[in-house]
């Protein structure tokens, strides 16, 4: 059985099987990432509910996985060479486990890179406006007497959409025929952008058909409907 003691973050959240695979998580757009991931390749893990509004991501037990302080966060008990390992950052833990497994990452070398190139679209452009939209239009933000802040946002997810629109043009997934590690980045935020933060009608949602489409077959897809709810907020 191996053994997790050496990471402070199971005296906080204890691992009943320390057997499986240790996500630390909340039902964010990047923490469904992995939950979905790893519903998607049926690995056995166990998760833990990190609750970002108590600042639990902000403990030392969990910094001491992640030191930015931020979900999700995960230990593979089997990591390479069979030495536990700690990740952090999503994209990073997708690259992972798709390495992993051999699994939703193209094995022709070309395929593979551009699945890459469009992960860090999401990464660098689509998470972060859409979450500034979300800011500025459901939470704190939307206070705000200026507005230009938020329509500088809104108008950067309409850019963003409409370059994710025509990637899909003529295709089932991001990069083809072939469902990557690009579309699992990507699903949880365009679907929190239009339900948990409201903004269909602010981004013009119904313009981008090859988007709503796409969405619609990934939303479809059990490991996805399974992974949006993992881990289960508490009442």
């Amino acid at each position: 059985m191996p053994d997790l003691s050496a990471f402070p973050i199971t005296t906080r959240w204890p691992a009943q099987h320390p057997d499986r695979i240790q996500l630390y998580s909340l039902p964010t757009p990047n923490g469904v990432k992995v939950s979905i991931m790893l519903e998607e390749l049926g690995l056995p893990y166990e998760v833990h509910l990190v609750d970002i509004m108590k600042n639990e991501s902000k403990l030392p037990e969990f910094e001491s996985l992640n030191p930015n302080g931020k979900i999700p966060a995960m230990i593979d008990p089997d990591g390479p060479g069979g030495i536990p390992l700690a990740l952090s950052e999503s994209g990073a833990m997708l690259l992972y486990l798709a390495e992993k497994t051999g699994r939703f990452l193209p094995q022709d070398p070309a395929k593979r890179w551009e699945t890459i190139q469009w992960l860090f679209f999401q990464m660098g452009g689509i998470g972060p406006m859409f979450g500034q939209v979300g800011f500025f239009h459901k939470f704190a933000g939307r206070e705000y007497e200026d507005k230009r802040p938020l329509e500088r946002y809104v108008a950067e997810a309409k850019r963003l959409l409409g370059v994710l629109d025509r990637q899909l043009d003529g295709k089932a997934w991001i990069v083809g025929d072939e469902y990557t590690i690009a579309d699992i980045a990507t699903l949880g935020w365009v679907n929190t952008l239009l339900t948990f933060y409201g903004a269909r009608e602010l981004v013009g949602f119904d313009d981008f058909a090859n988007v709503a489409d796409w969405l619609e077959r990934g939303m479809s897809r059990p490991g996805v409907e399974r992974g949006l709810k993992i881990p289960a907020r508490q009442p």
